[in-house]
């Protein structure tokens, strides 16, 4: 999945360019946290997606590991290493790039609806894109219990900020190539999300005719 690499530096000059007189009266506003609901909805999807990760990978033969159904096709290790890459470089996105910006409230109206239209769109296989070139596989873990591990990190990091943060992600968006402005929150579902289209990924190459036996 495409990221956009856009940048706040010019945002951050602007603002350390103003005086400080102006920096000291802007009003500021509290940050608004998850409600419980959003806690609940939003781990209820990561456990769920993990599961079937994990499921899904559990119990291969090498063979089965690194078959492929044609040159051009990625195997189930391929497709779990491209899972679990994703997994820390999406999270980054929302630590890194999306929290810092400035708050735009005024954009909640933007995203209105897009919870549920990541979870049910982005697992949809029907519509196919090519992954960047650095989230692509390249062997960057040696054994399945590497990858594994590697993933079992990132989602425990990703779910116990979702359980105690009180970052306003709300109000924090950043543009997804395909949906549009997001904000944080919809940014980590999109995580779960991605997972479940790519576990959905390595179902189909396990039901391929020629997948190995054992």
């Amino acid at each position: 999945m495409h990221v956009k690499k856009t940048t706040v530096v010019s945002v951050l000059v602007m603002f350390l360019a103003l005086p400080s007189a102006i920096a000291q009266t802007a009003p500021t506003t509290a940050p608004t946290p998850l409600t419980a609901e959003e806690r609940e909805s939003a781990l209820k999807q990561f456990q769920s997606t993990r599961d079937n990760f994990l499921k899904s990978i559990a119990g291969l033969s090498q063979k089965q590991w690194t078959f492929k159904s044609a040159p051009d096709r990625w195997s189930v290790a391929e497709v779990a290493e491209h899972i679990a890459v994703s997994e820390s470089t999406l999270f980054g996105l929302v630590q890194q790039r999306i929290m810092p910006s400035p708050a735009a409230p005024d954009k909640r109206e933007q995203v209105k609806g897009k919870d549920q239209m990541i979870l049910e769109k982005m697992p949809d296989r029907s519509h196919k894109a090519q992954a960047p070139e650095f989230l692509r596989p390249t062997g960057r873990w040696a054994t399945e219990a590497d990858l594994t591990k590697a993933f079992e990190d990132s989602r425990k990091t990703t779910m116990d900020y979702i359980r105690t943060t009180n970052d306003d992600l709300r109000d924090h968006f950043f543009d997804h190539p395909v949906f549009g402005p997001l904000d944080g929150y919809q940014w980590l579902l999109l995580i779960s999300a991605h997972s479940a289209r790519h576990t959905a990924q390595i179902e189909e190459v396990k039901a391929d005719p020629n997948f190995p036996k054992e």
